[in-house]
């Protein structure tokens, strides 16, 4: 029998959250979607994996067995396509970085050039990824190491390195009556309309919309945005307000958008994360460090 690995994936998910709507959020996709997922590798194998009540999803005896064993098989799957993956890379002098936005702001091109000179014939291919993929490629095993914000989706599943921390700014239509202030208070954004990620990106979304520093109740959505220039249009077109690193007002001057700094919320972190199968490579490990010594001596 062919099994789609993304439906095991789904399938440890539920059985580790034992409830939809927790597993859906994890794996950013909706809840009927999964279900769906669900009932079609259920019908796949011929057995019932679940049992369902208004608590949640308990395993059944079928069930626990598959998920000894589910976790396993996606683990050696997963080492093998990083793996594969890097080596190819490896066998064409290519460093391969991802990165969301601005990456590590103006640190970036100073963290390349250290390790180009480090290891003169060695290309740093720079892969950026939009808003849905939080890891910047490496939950999908595109990327050797990212540049990426703290928190994300996943993040205990990597190695992770704190470069620096950011204040959360506002980025806010013009013609906004809050934008005539040169300092805002959270407190007064919480009737506001926020343009944000999209729900499937789960707690990262709720981050960037303040729901770590205040009621869940108090979240108004007024846009969806995938990538910084559909964020950037909708605020410039009054659909909503945002939270976003200081560094924006720098990288994404937008006529129509403004940037002001936010008093009582806590700052972004910028990171570089890589999996733990590239622990054993030095080239990985040489570019880590070069992050680490740029952002210190700075």
């Amino acid at each position: 029998m062919d099994m789609d690995t993304r439906l095991l994936r789904y399938f440890v998910a539920v059985a580790e959250e034992g409830h939809l709507t927790r597993a859906a959020r994890r794996l950013y996709i909706s809840q009927p979607a999964l279900t769906k997922q669900i009932k079609q590798l259920e019908q796949q194998l011929g057995v019932e994996l679940f049992a369902r009540s208004r608590t949640g999803m308990s395993l059944t005896e079928p069930g626990r067995v598959f998920a000894e064993h589910a976790p396993i098989l996606l683990a050696g799957w997963d080492r093998m396509l990083r793996e594969t993956k890097s080596g190819a890379s490896r066998a064409a002098k290519v460093l391969r970085v991802g990165f969301i936005a601005s990456a590590a702001n103006e640190f970036t091109p100073e963290i390349v050039s250290a390790f180009r000179r480090d290891h003169p014939g060695w290309r740093v291919d720079m892969r950026q990824t939009g808003w849905t993929d939080p890891s910047a490629g490496l939950a999908d095993g595109d990327v050797d190491a990212a540049l990426v914000r703290l928190p994300f989706p996943g993040h205990e599943n990597f190695r992770t390195t704190a470069l620096f921390a950011e204040d959360r700014w506002l980025a806010l239509p013009a013609a906004h009556p809050l934008a005539t202030s040169s300092e805002l208070e959270f407190r007064e954004l919480w009737t506001e309309p926020f343009v944000a990620a999209p729900p499937e990106n789960g707690w990262w979304r709720d981050f960037w919309i303040g729901l770590d520093a205040r009621p869940a109740d108090t979240a108004v959505i007024g846009a969806i945005a995938r990538n910084t220039d559909e964020w950037l249009t909708a605020i410039a077109n009054g659909f909503g307000i945002s939270f976003t690193p200081e560094s924006s007002a720098r990288y994404y001057p937008r006529p129509g958008v403004v940037y002001r700094p936010v008093r009582g919320i806590g700052p972004s972190r910028v990171a570089v994360a890589w999996p733990a199968t590239s622990e054993g490579n030095p080239l990985v490990r040489d570019f880590i460090a070069c992050c680490v010594r740029v952002c210190a001596a700075a």
